[in-house]
């Protein structure tokens, strides 16, 4: 199956993958698929974690083979007619042993609904939004997550702070929309333990953009907002729309932005260009991220 619908930049829509593992139905973002193979088995590494099935070699690259089932804890035979999603995220090539597929649907991201507490309670769940469907309910899978949870260096590089924990405070305001619970804390305590104390966090795009709006009513926006940090995939508001609107607009287009995600891969990289974003990164370069932030914050106090 062909994954390569475009979409506008910046228009606060998504391409969902459905899916099914025995007899529920799942969804993936379209950006984090390469393609989509029929299942043919893979070659197992001894001592590999449980929901590994080991390794195969598609057009001569290794891909980690996962099992979908036993990452959601249930217990699917394989059969024939399963498919291998090979996904790419976090600079990483990964396949997920799916049961079937079935299409891909154009969404908004206002229509994805958000779950509570009794879904992923602790940040201990997988589902990072509910979308209904004629009459069935799809749940969109935090593959990063899954992938994290196997192989938890696969997650942010929380070591490449270390570097700068000895640095004095700064005090310039950074607001960061990131709509997953344990990433918002893990990137929070990781830019405050870099020095930078006074942080602001938003749940997605659309609580950012309000929060600006919010300054910019009270006349205290460039003492409130000196740099925004966001992510990609949010529900309600995603960060290319977050982007488009703040870069699109006289009021706040002065103020650095930086996309960090997951889904930064050249198509993604072309976008965020687009839309005028000051700086990528893909989410295990948190060190990265602070040099960043440290170079345009000594900018815009230059300018």
């Amino acid at each position: 199956m062909e994954t390569n619908i475009l979409l506008d930049s910046g228009t606060n829509e998504l391409e969902v993958l459905e899916f099914k593992v025995g007899s529920n139905y799942y969804g993936i973002n379209v950006a984090k698929i390469r393609e989509i193979l029929p299942y043919t088995g893979a070659t197992p590494i001894p001592n590999s974690h449980p929901c590994i099935e080991g390794i195969f070699m598609p057009r001569d690259t290794m891909i980690t083979s996962v099992s979908l089932s036993k990452a959601l804890s249930m217990d699917v035979p394989t059969k024939d007619g399963d498919m291998m999603i090979i996904t790419n995220f976090n600079q990483l090539n990964v396949g997920f042993h799916v049961n079937e597929v079935l299409g891909i649907h154009r969404v908004s991201w206002e229509s994805i609904i958000t779950p509570d507490a009794t879904l992923n309670n602790k940040d201990q769940g997988v589902a990072t939004g509910i979308i209904k469907f004629d009459d069935k309910l799809i749940v969109v899978l935090d593959f990063e997550k899954i992938v994290s949870d196997i192989s938890p260096e696969t997650g942010l590089k929380l070591s490449d702070i270390k570097q700068f924990e000895s640095r004095g405070k700064n005090a310039k305001p950074i607001l960061i929309a990131e709509d997953s619970p344990l990433l918002s804390k893990l990137i929070q305590e990781s830019i405050q333990k870099s020095g930078y104390t006074n942080v602001t966090m938003a749940k997605n795009g659309k609580e950012a953009w309000d929060i600006l709006n919010g300054y910019e009513e009270k006349g205290i926006l460039d003492e409130s907002c000196s740099l925004i940090i966001t992510d990609i995939e949010m529900p309600v508001m995603d960060g290319h729309r977050l982007t488009k609107l703040v870069k699109s607009s006289d009021t706040f287009k002065h103020i650095p932005l930086i996309i960090f995600s997951s889904l930064v891969n050249d198509e993604m990289r072309a976008k965020g260009i687009s839309l005028g974003a000051d700086a990528q990164l893909s989410k295990p370069e948190i060190g990265d991220l602070v040099g960043v932030i440290d170079s345009l914050i000594d900018k815009r106090i230059e300018d």
